[in-house]
């Protein structure tokens, strides 16, 4: 009798293969981004979790090479304004670091995707 493994999709095994705490943060991270509207949707593009509002793209997460902190990258970052967000050599993009072991700035996320989700009206 041959037994069939479930396969997990590369976006699920994206979490999985992080280490906690970072694990845990961008785990949130995606349950948060999904849930602050109807219209988000995820999908894997580009070898990473990208999330897009109507069919149009928005954000997407991963770690800093150079910190080793996990982030949310915005997409059109250029046209937002927070401090929050930071534009090193990205023309398009800002991020925003997110420390792991300190609270979750849950607020200024959701402020920083209010204000994406505007630009994608």
């Amino acid at each position: 009798m041959q037994i069939r493994m479930n396969m997990l999709r590369p976006i699920d095994d994206y979490f999985l293969q992080k280490d906690e705490p970072i694990r845990s943060c961008l785990q949130f991270l995606r349950e948060h981004i999904i849930k602050h509207d109807v219209a988000i949707s995820e999908a894997w593009r580009y070898g990473m979790p990208f999330y897009y509002y109507k069919d149009k793209m928005l954000c997407y997460l991963w770690v800093h090479k150079k910190f080793h902190l996990p982030y949310i990258g915005m997409v059109d970052g250029q046209i937002i304004n927070h401090p929050g967000l930071i534009q090193e050599k990205r023309a398009r993009m800002k991020i925003m670091l997110i420390e792991p072991s300190e609270d979750m700035p849950v607020g200024d996320i959701d402020d920083i995707l209010s204000q994406a989700i505007k630009l994608r009206q």
